[in-house]
């Protein structure tokens, strides 16, 4: 008979309906602090409501109140962004000539902004080519969306729904974690059970979604692409996904299936996995297997380091552990008592993240004309400047 002990059990780590919705308060400006509820004084009270409504220190001095506040402006952050995501995608399904770039991305420059002629405004459309006038755009959607697989405008419009769709989504789960069920703050300060879903989860899973992806839609796709086939002749990408003969056809290596997996022939998939370096002489960009191949690395690299932290079962790091038992050669003890800032005080970690993301977004400034991610996008010097300019702004921001 084995003796075990017991498994520790799941804490209840959220407060069910801890603040009531309420409408009401949307008539009161500045209800979320004393002084600006009693009203305007001078003109300043305007300002001062759009200063403090994210300003939840001067709001509450209990930290798991501005941890909830965080968290619900964090998914109001990203309802933002698949806002936006979704105007560039309607925009480049309504008013871009991306169907006719697609077939002639060198000669063609990509628009998808058109002047209307109202008192001679529509001087500012130029002749970008393939008998289209507008203007110029130099963000590197075109390109992004060509090393997607995208081959239509009616597959813009449908991504452009979807995101407005996960806009609405997240809009719904800022209110239901602040109002509906609202995360204790043990739940903020579980650094190995977070660190273990972002690693595992969001890194890991997304990344191997996107190689995914890329497999099965982005390079059958970008292959007839190079080869000057007609983006409306090109299967759907749903073809590629649900018909494996389709895609063996290209890549025979797909009719064997996942046995060349299981019995660790894995040289098999050479054929879509590569290992090639340097950039694709047809596009300027980097080889698309070679990124299929990366992506699918860093997932495998992510869902095992997913599994590395201690949380309820008694195997894997603790993180507090391994800051105090860092013992450097001139500060001693220097970690301790690290941990414990990390977790009581956001804007220590804010600090770090901030310095951390900058460094990143710098460096990806200087790898986006170095090794071009997306076809076509080196030989659009006005793209490759515009991104890097305004990844090094954001870096020097950040």
């Amino acid at each position: 008979m084995i003796i075990r002990s017991p498994e520790p059990e799941v804490k209840i780590v959220v407060d069910r309906d801890p603040i009531k919705t309420s409408f009401e308060e949307w008539a009161t400006p500045g209800h979320f602090s004393r002084t600006l509820a009693k009203g305007p004084d001078t003109t300043t009270w305007i300002w001062n409501l759009h200063a403090d409504a994210h300003d939840f220190d001067s709001h509450t001095g209990d930290l798991e109140e501005i941890s909830r506040k965080v968290l619900s402006a964090h998914f109001g952050q990203l309802s933002i962004i698949f806002l936006w995501l979704s105007g560039m995608y309607f925009h480049g399904a309504r008013f871009s000539n991306y169907e006719a770039w697609l077939s002639d991305p060198t000669q063609i420059g990509p628009s998808a902004q058109v002047v209307w002629p109202i008192v001679g405004q529509e001087i500012l459309n130029g002749d970008v080519g393939g008998g289209f006038r507008g203007i110029q755009i130099t963000s590197g959607f075109f390109q992004l969306w060509r090393a997607s697989g995208i081959t239509s405008e009616l597959q813009l419009y449908c991504t452009a729904i979807g995101a407005l769709i996960f806009a609405a989504l997240m809009l719904f789960a800022g209110w239901f974690h602040y109002h509906e069920a609202a995360p204790k703050l043990a739940w903020f300060q579980d650094v190995e059970s977070m660190l273990n879903h972002h690693l595992a989860g969001l890194l890991g899973l997304g990344s191997l979604s996107w190689a995914g992806h890329q497999i099965h839609v982005s390079l059958p796709i970008n292959q007839f692409l190079d080869a000057g086939v007609d983006p409306k002749e090109i299967p759907l990408p749903h073809e590629f996904i649900l018909n494996r003969d389709l895609l063996a056809q290209l890549y025979p290596s797909f009719a064997e299936g996942a046995t060349p997996f299981f019995t660790l022939n894995w040289s098999k998939y050479a054929e879509f996995l590569t290992f090639r370096g340097g950039l694709d002489p047809v596009t300027g960009g980097l080889w698309l297997t070679d990124i299929v191949h990366h992506h699918l690395a860093i997932a495998i690299l992510f869902l095992i380091a997913g599994h590395m932290y201690r949380t309820n079962w008694g195997i894997g790091h603790g993180l507090k552990d391994i800051l105090e038992a860092h013992k450097g050669p001139f500060t001693g003890q220097g970690h301790k008592g690290l941990y414990e800032i990390l977790t009581t005080s956001w804007h220590a970690q804010l600090s770090l993240n901030l310095a951390m993301l900058g460094s990143t977004t710098i460096v990806v400034a200087h790898h986006m004309y170095s090794m071009p991610p997306y076809p076509y996008l080196a030989t659009d010097y006005g793209t490759q400047l515009s991104l890097f300019t305004h990844h090094m702004w954001i870096g020097g921001f950040l």
